[in-house]
């Protein structure tokens, strides 16, 4: 059972503002950047982002059915700022959190479990395509 909603509604007005100019650069952390599903706005979330084979994982606190979430499944990617550099990400997909944590560091498994934090979003990094690639967001 992840965190509860109105913890998640409560953060996102009072700590991500506050979080946000810092959470690109503290490791562990990482700010995605991603589109409003309907607005289409730009938006940018604190999470606790880890790297993680050819990309990215991102420990899902409040579950799987929050707007950053669905709003990153809907436009099949997103951007990651992590400690100053960003990263174009594709192909995500929610994976079951298991004993190994596919690489998240023990301490912040630990404090996961404690949060009965049982899934993650894993993301590739979006490969380079040329000298015009550049980011669609």
């Amino acid at each position: 059972m992840p965190l509860p909603g109105w913890l998640a509604r409560l953060n996102r007005y009072a700590a991500n503002p506050l979080l946000r100019p810092m959470a690109g650069r503290v490791p562990g952390f990482g700010v995605v950047i991603h589109r409003g599903r309907t607005t289409g706005g730009l938006y940018r979330t604190p999470v606790n982002a880890f790297p993680h084979r050819d990309g990215f994982l991102i420990a899902l606190t409040y579950g799987r059915d929050v707007d950053w979430v669905k709003n990153v499944i809907a436009a099949g990617g997103c951007q990651l700022i992590q400690r100053g550099q960003t990263a174009d990400l594709v192909e995500p997909r929610i994976l079951r959190l298991g004993d190994q944590a596919y690489g998240i560091p023990s301490g912040i498994r630990i404090f996961l479990r404690v949060l009965a934090v049982s899934e993650a979003l894993e993301l590739r990094t979006k490969p380079v395509s040329g000298p015009a690639s550049g980011s669609a967001l």
